[in-house]
C-alpha cells in the first residue's frame, strides 16, 4: 500500500463538506477507522462511471490519502490514472443530494454526472445506453 498526504500529491482532494459527510457516515456504520474508497468502473453511457464505498481497511495495492480534512481515501491501481487531480464534494440541492466528483481529466461527461469518457490515449470504457 502507497500512503500519501493530499496536499503534496494531489491525487484526489476533498471538500470540508465532503469530508464531513463521511465521516458521519463512517461512525453511523461503526467504521471509525475506515477509509472513503473512490474508484472507476467500466460502464455508464459514457465509458466509465465513478463508484464509492466505506471501506474497513486498504487493500495491499491501494493508494492511501490522508486528506487534511481527517478522512481516509482509497484508490486502487486501475482508477489512478482516470481520477488523478480529482476532487469530491457533496452537494444537498433540491434536484441532487449526495457525493459528487469533479474530474478534469474526463473529456466529456453525460448529462447525469455520473459517467465519463477519458481523454484521447487512455484506456476507453464501454458506454451504455442512459437510464
Amino acid at each position: 500500500m502507497t500512503t500519501l498526504f493530499e496536499p503534496l500529491t494531489g491525487l484526489v482532494t476533498i471538500t470540508d463538506r465532503a469530508a464531513e459527510k463521511a465521516r458521519e457516515l463512517l461512525v453511523e456504520k461503526e467504521l471509525p477507522e475506515g477509509a472513503l474508497r473512490v474508484f472507476v468502473v467500466g460502464g455508464g453511457c459514457s465509458g466509465y462511471q465513478y463508484g464509492m464505498a466505506l471501506a474497513r481497511k486498504a487493500e495491499a495495492d491501494d493508494t492511501e490519502i490522508e486528506a487534511a480534512a481527517g478522512v481516509r481515501i482509497l484508490v486502487d491501481p486501475e482508477s489512478v490514472p482516470l481520477i488523478r487531480g480529482a476532487e469530491v464534494d457533496y452537494v444537498d440541492e433540491l434536484m441532487k443530494s449526495g457525493f459528487t466528483i469533479y474530474n478534469p481529466n474526463a473529456a466529456a461527461s453525460c448529462a447525469c454526472g455520473s459517467s465519463f469518457q477519458a481523454p484521447q490515449g487512455q484506456p476507453q470504457g464501454t458506454p451504455r445506453a442512459c437510464t
